[in-house]
């Protein structure tokens, strides 16, 4: 198929950008960018099309070309559309994937006793959510858990902000804290759940993080929900000096994610 105008199907594709509700009911969202594209290829996620630039390709688009399931459509677009949908102000991107979104429950996850859970609290952001992905896989946790009405992990912007790392981690959607609480309560080995606050009784450094843990970032602006503190064994603090009266929520998470690899590498 090839597409020069912006039909029917160009313009379901453009909503997918800026529309989660459109994206949700599709169930798919678009990947932009090399090192997303490559990483859900070799994650086998599942793609719905391929979209590529018409013209001569690089090694590496026709490599996505070749790798891309057989069962997926293969569309070529004009350079003006492709700009478009890869959201590039210069420079048409050579491919795109439309990919389909997974949403896996707390309940699907296979967790090791000392698993590493990260939850994304309300979280309003997608670059921000994004972040926290990818730190997330850096420093080897097992699932983000998002809570409440939070950004989309499928967002452009989120996708982006992971490089790809979405495509390694579970990305777990749920409806609330009490249903993560819930569910850590059903398991057998429990996880300690460790809330991130300004106002926390101890230090990062003292909380002990070895054993499976579920660590909790809050809103960019609230912190964590009130069902959170009755639910967490520890709340802790990060300390912090200089003018800065507090941290972003990903730069939290991620000092709070190294200082788990840290204990649990022994150093």
């Amino acid at each position: 198929m090839r597409i020069t105008t912006r039909n029917a199907r160009f313009q379901q594709w453009e909503s997918y950008l800026g529309n989660r509700t459109k994206r949700t009911r599709a169930g798919v969202f678009l990947v932009q960018g090399v090192r997303p594209i490559s990483l859900a290829l070799d994650a086998g996620w599942p793609i719905d099309t391929v979209i590529h630039r018409v013209g001569a390709l690089s090694e590496w688009a026709n490599g996505v070309l070749d790798r891309a399931p057989r069962d997926a459509d293969r569309v070529a677009m004009s350079e003006e559309l492709m700009r478009e949908l890869g959201e590039k102000d210069a420079g048409a991107p050579e491919v795109l994937l439309v990919a389909t979104q997974r949403h896996p429950s707390l309940d699907d996850l296979e967790l090791a006793d000392d698993a590493l859970v990260v939850v994304a609290d309300r979280s309003s952001s997608p670059g921000n959510l994004g972040t926290l992905i990818r730190s997330a896989d850096a420093f080897g946790a097992a699932a983000v858990v998002t809570t409440g009405h939070a950004a989309d992990p499928y967002d452009p912007q989120c996708v982006r902000a992971t490089t790809g790392s979405l495509f390694g981690i579970p990305v777990v959607q749920a409806e609330s804290a009490e249903a993560v609480l819930a569910w850590r309560d059903r398991r057998e080995s429990r996880l300690t759940v460790v809330g991130l606050d300004e106002r926390g009784d101890r230090d990062l450094f003292d909380a002990d993080l070895r054993s499976g843990t579920v660590l909790v970032v809050g809103n960019e602006t609230r912190g964590m929900s009130r069902a959170w503190p009755d639910g967490c064994d520890v709340i802790a603090r990060i300390p912090i000096g200089g003018s800065a009266s507090s941290l972003s929520a990903p730069s939290a998470g991620t000092v709070a994610l190294y200082e788990a690899s840290r204990q649990r590498l022994g150093r």
